[in-house]
């Protein structure tokens, strides 16, 4: 089955809202993994779950490792099938996911030969860091068969198709979620493994999803095993990891400022951090949509980008920015109604709840920039302009809110702390806005069309973008 460009016609806002919803989707289901297996190890007791709290950090980094070569795969493939050539858009599939396994395999090497001093320095003993020693060695040999369906799921992005992905998703949680409990405390005739278990669960799953995700590919003529050229090949991995690599460091920068933040944070007490912890939390559902919004961008932009359709690039980033701002304005609303209640689902105790109602009443009217500055960022990495994407990221956390942070906390102490994450969201976002509109600007009147044989490319010749977002 050839692909063709199923984002270049229809109209733009509900188009935008096909894509994101299914993303929405696949994005809850990757935290309901993440809930599933807190639930389940908890039941093991505290000291597997400390060694779980120590394997978070470095499984995100390498999951956003993974998320950044799989937007460049989806940048970049969704721009060939605008353009309409379907061979080139296989050979970089293939090469994506090629480019995935050879990432991982060198993350394994240095996983397994680091395990011990790592998590030694990150201050894991004694039984606790056994038990690291435990997941992690499973779950570095299993890392080339998590990291497939990500790039390979990227790649069916790319055509339009968000719904297969979600679905793909959804059975991991459900796989995992049936495999943990008989893994992890031997239920019927499965023995028990304990932590192991809860490795082992998530690679099985992964592992059915990377076989699904390959007969997708390949029903949808993306995957075909072709001689090549190593100068192609790595041509193909240039290109992806030209806008991979920026993603992926934009990816990191959240959770290591955030990390700066939490330790300004853990000054003023217990209750302090914990209630900063469940604001975070917060801050992730609440914007999750947003989140599907900026990710569903991604295709969308690279079809008609390629299709040479730049008015409908400009009506999407345009359409994507007017809906961050009415979901922040609604977040903000609701947290001034249910503030207080939301807040005490999470925790009982008075003084966290008091430190998470006073986060929500300065730094969430700043949502509908931070929603406005994650639709840009995603879009400029569509535009394949992501170094554009990553500055915008190091100026809101480094530049702005870390320092700021500092400053706040020693002159108001912690509503200080918060008016800086405000302050940084806010000029962040503008700053993101002002920068997509020159962006724009800019590629309508330097970038010729590429040349196509659609008829759509050929209707866009004419095109002129006016600004605009």
């Amino acid at each position: 089955m050839q692909q063709k460009a199923r984002l270049t016609e229809g109209p733009v806002a509900t188009t935008l809202v096909r894509l994101s919803l299914p993303m929405f989707v696949a994005m809850s289901a990757m935290m309901g993994l993440n809930i599933v297996d807190t639930y389940f190890i908890g039941r093991l007791g505290t000291e597997q779950l400390a060694a779980m709290g120590f394997t978070l950090a470095v499984v995100m980094a390498v999951n956003s490792v993974n998320m950044g070569i799989g937007m460049g795969t989806t940048a970049v493939i969704s721009r060939v099938i605008g353009r309409g050539d379907v061979r080139e858009a296989r050979r970089l599939a293939v090469d994506a996911i090629a480019l995935g396994v050879t990432v991982a395999l060198g993350i394994v090497t240095i996983g397994l030969t680091t395990i011990d001093p790592l998590f030694r320095a990150m201050g894991a003993d004694g039984q606790v860091l056994e038990y690291v020693r435990q997941y992690m060695m499973i779950w570095y040999l299993g890392l080339p068969l998590i990291v497939i369906p990500q790039v390979g799921n990227s790649g069916v992005r790319a055509t339009g198709d968000t719904k297969t992905p979600a679905m793909i998703m959804v059975s991991v949680l459900v796989v995992n979620a049936i495999l943990d409990p008989l893994l992890m405390f031997g239920y019927g005739p499965f023995p028990e493994y304990g932590l192991r278990g809860a490795a082992i669960a998530t690679v099985i799953a992964q592992a059915i999803a990377m076989m699904i995700s390959l007969l997708v590919l390949r029903r949808m003529g993306l995957f075909a095993l072709e001689r090549q050229r190593v100068t192609e090949v790595l041509s193909a991995w240039k290109r992806v990891l030209a806008i991979g690599i920026p993603a992926a460091t934009t990816q990191l920068i959240t959770p290591i400022s955030t990390g700066v933040v939490t330790a300004i944070v853990a000054g003023y007490g217990v209750a302090a951090v914990a209630g900063f912890g469940v604001a975070g939390r917060l801050e992730m559902l609440m914007l999750m949509f947003v989140m599907a919004l900026g990710a569903a961008l991604i295709p969308f932009i690279g079809q008609n980008l390629g299709a040479g359709l730049r008015s409908r690039v400009s009506q999407a980033t345009r359409a994507g920015i007017i809906f961050a701002l009415g979901w922040g304005l609604f977040v903000w609303m609701v947290a001034l109604v249910f503030g207080r209640h939301i807040a005490g689902v999470f925790n009982d105790n008075p003084a966290v709840i008091a430190v998470v109602t006073s986060y929500m009443a300065i730094v969430y009217p700043s949502y509908l920039m931070l929603g406005a500055l994650q639709t840009v960022t995603n879009s400029l990495n569509a535009l394949h302009r992501p170094m554009r994407s990553l500055t915008i990221s190091l100026l809101r956390m480094f530049v702005l809110y870390v320092p700021l942070a500092y400053l706040g906390a020693s002159i108001w102490g912690l509503t200080g702390v918060w008016w800086a994450a405000f302050a940084a969201n806010m000029s962040a976002g503008g700053v993101a806005i002002a920068w997509l509109r020159s962006t724009l600007h800019h590629m309508s009147t330097e970038e010729p069309v590429p040349a196509s044989g659609t008829a759509q490319a050929a209707r866009a010749a004419s095109v002129v973008v006016k600004g605009g977002a």
